[in-house]
């Protein structure tokens, strides 16, 4: 399976909105028309910041964001790889990777030497891909660990 990596286009928008809220935001209030509109900010955004989509047999399967602030961060770090979300009918299949992959690429064109990330679950799928553990803390009453990949 070779999915398509892409600029997210108005078209991914409520298809991907809908991967994200499963995925991070359930019962946090966080409405569809919100992720939407954060989406369409984002890819109107001045071409720094930017969003990723993967396709497969012409629908997003997967999305990741490239943004300089992240959803309530622990940290005052930038810029910020988020929102990593890959349709669980489609895991294991490296389409997580390539999305990780356009994402540094598009941060190494706009100037970028270091990204930052958080995670807990995908630590492992993070380090086999060159991401480096710096801090383990607690945010919400849950585990949580910053990451950072010199580009």
């Amino acid at each position: 399976m070779q999915p398509t990596i892409e600029a997210m286009a108005e078209g991914d928008v409520e298809a991907v909105a809908r991967l994200r809220l499963a995925a991070f935001f359930e019962g946090s209030g966080r409405t569809l028309a919100e992720d939407i509109t954060a989406l369409r900010g984002l890819i109107a955004d001045d071409g720094f910041e930017a969003a990723f989509v993967a396709g497969f047999g012409g629908s997003p399967i997967g999305s990741c964001l490239f943004v300089r602030n992240e959803i309530d961060p622990a940290h005052d770090l930038t810029p910020w790889l988020a929102g990593l979300v890959v349709d669980e009918r489609y895991r294991g299949r490296g389409v997580g990777a390539a999305l990780l992959r356009a994402v540094e690429a598009h941060a190494a064109s706009v100037g970028v030497s270091k990204l930052y990330l958080y995670t807990w679950q995908a630590r492992r799928f993070y380090e086999a891909l060159g991401w480096t553990a710096v801090e383990a803390f607690e945010q919400d009453g849950e585990p949580m660990l910053l990451m950072a990949r010199s580009l």
